[in-house]
Formats: C-alpha cells, sequence, structure tokens
C-alpha cells in the first residue's frame, strides 16, 4: 500500500468512505473493512479501550488490505501524538481543536525538522524498519503524517477559519455531539446555533481548500452532508454495525418462527 494514500485523499474534494473501530481489532478487521468497500478506517483512542500495543497491529492489519489507518489519540500532549506516529499511523485525529495555535503545537508533535519538534526514531514501525538517508526519512514522514483536527466546540467553529488556514492541518473533522454539548444544545442538530457552527467549519474548508469529515449513522445523512461539503465519510461503527444488524435478524427471526 503506498504510504502517502491519506494525504492523496486529503489533497482532493471527491467522497472517501471508512468506518470507525472502537471495538474490535481483530487480525482480519482490515480486510474485513475493505472488503466492504471501505478507503480508510478511523481507529479511536479516545472512547475505547484500546492502547498503543493494539495500535501498532491494527495499523499493519490495515495496510495488509490497503485501508488508510487514521488514528484519534486521546489527547493533544506529545507522548500520545509522537507515539502514534511512530507506530505507523498515517493519519493523526486530534479532538477538541479550539484554536491556531493549538493546531500549530500539534504539528509541533507531529512533524520532523525543519516543520516541527517531532522527536527522531528511524528503523522502526512508521518506516518499515528500513536504512536510508535521514534526510530523506525526515522529509518523507512530513510528507506522509496527515492531520485531522477535530472542531467539536464553540471555541473551535468560531476560529474555524483560523485552523483551517493552518499549513500542515489537512482536514477538519466535526464531532458532532460533543459540538451541539458545547454549544448548550445537547443533541439538537437542528438548531439554529448548530447549524451556523456547521456552515462556519464548512465555509472555512472550502476557502482553505481543505478536507472535511465526520461520522455518519446513516446512509441518508452521509449523502445529505456529502453535498453540503463533508467528502471524508465515516459511516458508522463496529459496535453499532454489528449490534444493529444482529438486532434487525434476532426481530425477523423471532416474528416468523412464531407458533
Amino acid at each position: 500500500m503506498p504510504r502517502n494514500k491519506l494525504k492523496t485523499m486529503a489533497r482532493n474534494r471527491n467522497l472517501k468512505l471508512g468506518h470507525f473501530i472502537v471495538e474490535f481489532a481483530t487480525p482480519g478487521i482490515g480486510h474485513i473493512v475493505k472488503a466492504a468497500g471501505c478507503e480508510f478506517a478511523l481507529f479511536d483512542l479516545e472512547h475505547s479501550g484500546f492502547g498503543f500495543e493494539t495500535v501498532k497491529s491494527a495499523i499493519r492489519y490495515f495496510e495488509a488490505a490497503d485501508v488508510a489507518p487514521i488514528v484519534r489519540v486521546p489527547s493533544k500532549e506529545y507522548h500520545h501524538i509522537a507515539r502514534a506516529c511512530d507506530m505507523g499511523a498515517e493519519g493523526i485525529m486530534i479532538p477538541m481543536v479550539g484554536t491556531a495555535k493549538e493546531a500549530k503545537a500539534v504539528l509541533d508533535c507531529m512533524k520532523y525538522y525543519p516543520m516541527g519538534k517531532r522527536g527522531v526514531a528511524l528503523g522502526v514501525a512508521h518506516d518499515n524498519y528500513s536504512g536510508g538517508s535521514v534526510p530523506e526519512k525526515l522529509a518523507g514522514a512530513n510528507e506522509r503524517t496527515t492531520l485531522f483536527c477535530q472542531i467539536e466546540t464553540a471555541e473551535g467553529a468560531e476560529n474555524a477559519d483560523a485552523i483551517a488556514a493552518v499549513d500542515g492541518v489537512d482536514v477538519l473533522w466535526v464531532g458532532h455531539f460533543d459540538l451541539s454539548v458545547s454549544l448548550g444544545i445537547p443533541g439538537e442538530f437542528d438548531n439554529p446555533k448548530f447549524l451556523k457552527a456547521i456552515e462556519q467549519t464548512v465555509a472555512a474548508t472550502k476557502k482553505h481548500k481543505k478536507s472535511l469529515g465526520r461520522l455518519v449513522p446513516t446512509t441518508d445523512l452521509g449523502i445529505a452532508l456529502y453535498k453540503q461539503g463533508f467528502d471524508f465519510c465515516c459511516y458508522s461503527g463496529d459496535v453499532w454495525v454489528l449490534r444493529d444488524a444482529l438486532t434487525q435478524a434476532m426481530n425477523t427471526l423471532r416474528a416468523g418462527c412464531k407458533p
């Protein structure tokens, strides 16, 4: 798999389809989502119980299946961001980015000299344990790593234009539940406050030619959001797809097998 696949995806506004992995990090997960038609997987460390050893294995599962891996780290701390990069995460998603200053600080953790201050580790997972020219390796890693900034606070939505303008920010990603909570309207996705925040974020990505994504629970919503300007569409998550499909089957069987 090309190691800059995700960066290439972020540089165009074509539809990109993926799936949220929050529970099942089995060896076959990469090929399962690939067989379903996914181009990327969002692997979560913020709300799951996954640790970095699991991340390291899961990234290889996705790479083997030609699925671009995005790792959502649990914080903006250096040790979370740099370790995920060292494990080979092609994309790094950062929760609750509120300002351009925060985005620039994240880039310092992600990028090697001269673009950032990330500590150098070569011949490890992120460069396939290979040798080679140090300057070329640093430049290659800087080119490959792709930054997804989550807009999920009132502050982040207000500063969406400034965040999108930062060189090195590749994608803005709306965290719709947290955004609604931050706006004081939990779950009210039709509320004018929420719609205004989305409009500001969409406008920022269009102005600065950045990609835009979010998690979508239904196909109808995914289609509507794509028409609005969201080109990274992460459809549902492993837990909910399994639960909903199993629930439907159980209900159908019970209804059809009544004495």
